[in-house]
């Protein structure tokens, strides 16, 4: 079973994400329905698609395509 065609986030939430890694301030999303407060550290494009690494309120770091967060 392959993955969703990947659909690109609005470039505000995009810049939102850039700026928040940037000046290392959290912010709170719901990922595939779940709410979370996550540190965004990097966002990156590989294989066709944007990603967030993010770290938890726990320390657990996270890899999220983009188009599964919503803010």
């Amino acid at each position: 079973m392959s993955a969703a065609p990947y659909t690109p986030i609005p470039c505000a939430q995009h810049e939102r994400l850039e700026y928040a890694a940037l000046t290392k301030q959290w912010v709170d999303v719901s990922v595939d329905g779940v709410a979370q407060r996550l540190l965004p550290l990097d966002v990156v494009t590989r294989d066709g698609a944007e990603w967030l690494t993010a770290q938890t309120s726990r320390g657990e770091t996270l890899t999220l395509r983009l188009d599964r967060l919503q803010f």
